[in-house]
């Protein structure tokens, strides 16, 4: 094992879900909601980075998305994005969704704090991922849509966005199933983790079953490319990654694929006794070797 993927600490990601754990909705837990987004803040400030707080208004309301930044030694312009939701519905707890992907970015930022990278990487906690309306979709994904639409106009030179989205469920006894319409074969065990691109990205999903093979990681990782942006198989566009494909980004989902094998999602019972961090912590390493190879300048990403 090397040196960064031995550097995930599981302790620190237990700790991380915990603290986040509750419902963190802006109507039913607004006080929970801004008690997230400073935790996410504080935690990624005293790890040393620069962060800045990037509003947005919905409903006539400021949120805000926090994004933390570490600058490129060499190419500074080029930029690589580690995204997480840590918002949740209006009744769930939420320690898969998304106190889980939330708790994989802060580690990932902590792994990442003594890099000097080449590229410059950013850790983005989004807010208001979830719908604005319970079971109706389509009205979510606002704080990265703000931020997608920020990109644009900055005109960010974006090399690959990294969404996790709810990466603690797993296990050999767990059932999978799949979105109606989905045009590949998966497996009916619930214990991998789904790479989720579209014809845009191929090459970073590529990219990042490989780092799982290279590192030597136990991982089972099923990569699925979609068409276009998704709108076949409109389960795919279900989080922040969608917005950056929609502004013409590289972005791929990590993903346990929610609903699709947790009984709890969205529930009263999506709390931290039901999640793997074996799993989590497997995916954490994945990642961590998979931002180590882009942000080093080791190769380019294919496209």
């Amino acid at each position: 094992m090397s040196a960064v993927t031995a550097a995930v600490s599981r302790e620190r990601i237990e700790a991380h879900v915990k603290n986040l754990e509750g419902v963190r909705h802006p109507v039913t837990g607004a006080d929970a909601l801004r008690r997230a987004c400073s935790y996410v803040d504080d935690t990624l400030r005293e790890l040393g980075y620069a962060v800045d707080l990037h509003p947005f208004i919905d409903g006539g309301s400021e949120y805000h998305n926090v994004v933390a930044t570490r600058l490129g030694t060499r190419q500074p312009e080029k930029r690589v994005l580690v995204i997480a939701h840590y918002d949740t519905v209006s009744v769930s707890p939420g320690a898969d969704d998304n106190a889980s992907g939330v708790a994989l970015l802060l580690e990932l930022a902590t792994i990442c704090k003594e890099w000097h990278p080449e590229l410059t990487l950013h850790f983005v906690g989004v807010n208001l991922e979830e719908n604005s309306e319970e079971g109706v979709r389509g009205t979510g994904l606002r704080g990265s849509r703000a931020l997608a639409r920020f990109a644009v106009q900055q005109e960010w030179d974006i090399e690959a966005v990294l969404v996790l989205e709810s990466v603690a469920y797993a296990g050999a006894s767990i059932r999978q199933s799949v979105p109606a319409g989905l045009p590949f074969e998966v497996p009916q065990t619930g214990d991998f983790l789904a790479v989720i691109g579209n014809e845009f990205s191929r090459g970073v999903v590529g990219r990042f079953v490989l780092v799982v093979q290279d590192f030597g990681i136990p991982l089972p990782v099923v990569p699925l490319v979609v068409p276009g942006n998704g709108e076949v198989v409109p389960d795919t566009r279900r989080s922040d990654h969608a917005p950056f494909w929609d502004a013409g980004y590289p972005a791929i989902m990590l993903t346990d694929t929610t609903n699709f094998r947790n009984p709890h999602y969205h529930e009263v019972s999506d709390t931290f006794e039901t999640l793997n961090l074996g799993f989590a912590v497997r995916v954490c390493q994945a990642a961590a070797g998979f931002l180590l190879g882009l942000v080093s300048g080791e190769a380019e990403t294919p496209r």
